[in-house]
């Protein structure tokens, strides 16, 4: 549990165990505290390693500098201060872009290995690409729920990201987590998401595994299972159980499936 300066902004983190480093890397108006059963379960074997972006969790609110590209240069600066290199990096949600935004703007050379849990290229609608499942309308609806009441936008979204509503436990960590990130951070987050789906895919040059969760209520099993169509060395696992939030939905099975991935490298 530290904190470390990268790119003008304090980055709350937590750094675990010995051996071949893990990074994960949450999603937008999350934080790492969806990662706890792998950070802890896992630091026996593992080096494991996440942190909290700027705008989310506890790591610092800065006015600035909410986008993609943005918090992949962060994780670039924080990979050289902890001096991590042949890094595992695990993003799920928007953490999965961060991790593609950083191989399009600093290549493989710290990176051994990839996992994509349950993010698709993009939510938003646009030409030439079928998975969008955000539209202006819509966009204009969260926009104004954010502005409006961000806790109750909040609450109705985690009914949405988990296979069982009545999970309490876990949804009173994903509301406090959510609660943290302030509304003009979720506003600026959220519209720079909404981008055209990444050139990199293609590209990635190193091996990726992509988890999805059978549940459809947030996004499709189609629209994740894209990216190992597009990624040339990729594998596909589906996690039956799951909805969106598979590291907390289906810890032990996730774990072991991480760990299948990291050994086979």
């Amino acid at each position: 549990m530290a904190v470390t300066q990268c790119n003008g902004a304090a980055l709350y983190y937590e750094d675990y165990g010995e051996g071949q480093p893990i990074l994960f890397l949450h999603g937008a108006w999350a934080g790492l505290r969806y990662f706890e059963p792998q950070l802890t379960a896992l630091s026996d074997k593992y080096r494991t390693v996440a942190l909290d972006f700027r705008g989310h969790g506890r790591s610092e609110k800065t006015e600035h500098g909410h986008t993609v590209r943005q918090y992949a240069s962060d994780v670039h600066e924080f990979l050289l201060h902890l001096d991590l290199d042949d890094v595992i990096m695990v993003g799920w949600s928007m953490g999965a872009g961060v991790a593609w935004e950083f191989v399009d703007q600093f290549g493989t050379e710290r990176v051994r290995g990839l996992v994509n849990v349950d993010s698709e290229p993009s939510p938003f609608q646009q030409e030439d690409y079928e998975f969008g499942r955000m539209g202006l309308e819509e966009l204009s609806g969260v926009f104004v729920d954010i502005q409006t009441d961000h806790l109750s936008l909040t609450e109705r979204q985690n009914e949405l990201l988990l296979k069982d509503p009545s999970a309490e436990e876990l949804k009173k960590m994903m509301f406090d987590e959510a609660s943290h990130t302030p509304p003009p951070i979720k506003t600026a987050i959220f519209a720079d998401v909404l981008r055209e789906p990444p050139d990199v895919l293609p590209d990635i040059d190193v091996p990726m595994l992509v988890c999805a969760g059978a549940d459809e209520k947030w996004r499709s099993v189609a629209s994740v299972k894209y990216v190992a169509e597009v990624v040339p060395d990729s594998s596909f696992e589906l996690f039956e159980e799951s909805g969106h939030c598979i590291t907390i939905e289906e810890p032990e099975r996730f774990n072991q499936v991480l760990s299948d991935f990291v050994d086979s490298l």
